[in-house]
């Protein structure tokens, strides 16, 4: 068993625009995440993901970089970060950074001399091609839809972006670009942060020649994403960040790689890979949407059996191997209680029984701000109201094609990125609190902030705030959640998930009824519980009480801990 604290710890992910507004300008700053330090430590978090704080134009909230060691204006000043780090380690909790090595912004220096002209010396920092027949030199289509390439006139050239136009991506075959991302690197570790999360880090590296991708619908252009997703070269990169740098640290890594399996995901994080100690797998993601047509858009109802088969598929593969992380939402993803709970009639229920879920599997938990209260999904009745440059595009490219109106705004209430991005709701206050001087929020608070809010879920013992809480505290006193082996109870129940964890003499028994009806639990064969070792439960049970054959209530989750007798 190879121990390490990154396994035992919990973090907790800020999208600091949204979290909490020190100075009354509508948007989040490091000063008002200093302000709920106290609040994330009595959560019992261990390491702070800040998203993107850098300076940049916010085209896409900061994952647009101009400046990687500088600050946003909106967010505050260097000192102000120093301060963060500082205080967050006063009180025994780590920072992780949110680092974009794909792409900068298209305002950052290096990509305003590449532009300037075809001989400037930094025209190979970034990813130049003639056109080709008229058009792009390729049909791949880009993340936020449409072309990946951007004409610029000046030059009579394109250049490559696999996000927004204002994202060129950064040429990682000019070692000048290697060594000054190196750099970098080691600045930010050297001031004392304590690992991070790297975005798009699987499309560092693009296919060779740039090939056109399969194209069997002759569309202008076409998702061509296995020429720019986990190639090999990605692996070379990687080690030798990890060689001349992040070896030299005792840090946490976590790499953003969508598109593989488990089996290909230790090629990134196998304990003798030296790359990264974690990625965040996006199988479970895409459950709710459909293979064809506009992708995550087109929503279909997600089917138990199937979350059933991904995430075993990982909890299996990666036992002793490798290390998952494990989440339900961020900021890229709809709230975990509208996606896969009820955020209505039994919202509470179903956030406990979803936080549950996540803690008791193997790897390190992800909560996202909000999830801790049961924050829910925003639907704005326009589009005036929706900030998201991805959410945007596909509007405007949706009424273009005669698309209703209707229906394309159920798809943002479903799946906009800003779904997660409505300002925290810290009180029943003005703005939830989450603004100050009578401040005007960047994007409009959630209007349910008057019965969800963080002072609320504080006061009422039986909260899902509480209930997190809980739910850290126990990870933290039993090494069976953190390290045990897992095993899949009941895999063609349609209603209940169930599971073991095991570690030496100790087994975990977790129960979840994911569904707002009652459901039938029949304890397999085999399996050994001590009705008086439950460890949390999000209704009331009887201690001792019989569950060879019971009737689980709506979103009811259970854990039972045994010494398993030989």
């Amino acid at each position: 068993m190879n121990k390490k604290w990154w396994k035992e710890s919990v973090v907790y992910q800020i999208y600091p625009i949204s979290f909490m507004d020190s100075n009354g300008d509508g948007k989040g700053d490091l000063r008002g995440i200093m302000s709920k330090l106290d609040y994330l430590k009595d959560l019992g978090v261990d390491m702070l993901w800040i998203c993107p704080i850098y300076k940049s134009p916010n085209h896409d909230n900061g994952y647009d970089i101009s400046d990687y060691c500088a600050i946003m204006d909106e967010f505050g000043t260097m000192e102000d970060f120093d301060l963060l780090l500082k205080e967050a380690h006063l009180r025994g909790m780590k920072i992780m950074m949110d680092l974009v090595l794909n792409h900068t912004s298209d305002e950052h220096p290096w990509f305003i001399e590449s532009k300037a002209s075809k001989d400037n010396p930094k025209r190979d920092y970034f990813i130049w091609r003639k056109g080709k027949n008229g058009g792009p030199p390729n049909n791949w289509e880009s993340y936020f839809s449409g072309s990946v390439w951007q004409y610029d006139e000046s030059t009579d050239e394109y250049y490559l972006h696999l996000y927004s136009k204002h994202q060129p991506d950064l040429n990682w075959e000019n070692q000048k670009v290697i060594d000054s991302m190196h750099e970098m690197v080691e600045w930010w570790l050297k001031k004392g942060v304590d690992g991070f999360r790297f975005d798009a880090i699987a499309h560092i590296v693009k296919a060779v020649g740039l090939p056109d991708g399969a194209n069997p619908l002759k569309l202008p252009t076409v998702q061509a994403y296995d020429l720019f997703s986990n190639l090999e070269n990605v692996h070379t990169l990687l080690k030798n960040l990890y060689d001349r740098v992040l070896f030299h640290y005792d840090i946490m890594t976590v790499g953003e790689t969508s598109g593989l399996g488990p089996e290909q995901a230790l090629s990134y994080v196998g304990d003798t890979r030296n790359e990264l100690n974690m990625v965040f797998q996006f199988e479970h993601m895409f459950l709710d949407a459909r293979s064809t047509g506009t992708g995550k858009w087109d929503v279909v109802p997600w089917n138990l059996l199937d979350l059933k088969k991904i995430i075993s598929h990982w909890q299996i593969v990666m036992h002793e191997q490798g290390w998952n992380a494990n989440y339900l939402c961020n900021h890229d993803q709809p709230r975990s209680v509208s996606r896969f709970g009820d955020d209505q009639e039994y919202r509470v229920e179903s956030a406990k029984m979803l936080a549950t879920f996540l803690h008791m599997l193997e790897g390190t938990p992800y909560i996202y701000q909000g999830e801790e209260i049961g924050m829910t999904n925003i639907a704005f009745q326009s589009i005036d109201d929706y900030r998201d440059v991805e959410t945007l595009n596909f509007y405007e490219q949706s009424m273009q094609r005669g698309i209703p109106e209707e229906k394309i705004m159920q798809a943002l209430w479903h799946k906009s990125r800003d779904n997660a991005r409505t300002p925290m709701q810290w009180s029943n206050t003005e703005e939830a609190g989450f603004t100050t001087m009578g401040g005007e929020p960047w994007i409009r608070v959630n209007s349910n902030y008057p019965l969800i809010n963080v002072e609320a879920a504080v006061k009422d013992p039986n909260s899902i705030y509480h209930y997190y809480r809980k739910l850290i505290a126990l990870r933290k006193q039993h090494e069976v959640i953190v390290y045990g082996l897992y095993e899949l109870l009941l895999p063609l129940d349609e209603e209940i998930y169930a599971y073991t964890r095991t570690l030496e003499d100790q087994q975990l028994l977790v129960i979840l009824n994911f569904f707002g009806k009652e459901a039938e639990f029949k304890l397999p064969e085999g399996i050994q519980v001590d009705t008086k070792g439950l460890l949390i439960s999000n209704y009331p049970v009887k201690s001792g009480e019989d569950i060879s054959t019971f009737t689980l209530r709506p979103y009811e989750s259970r854990v039972y801990l045994t010494t398993i007798q030989s």
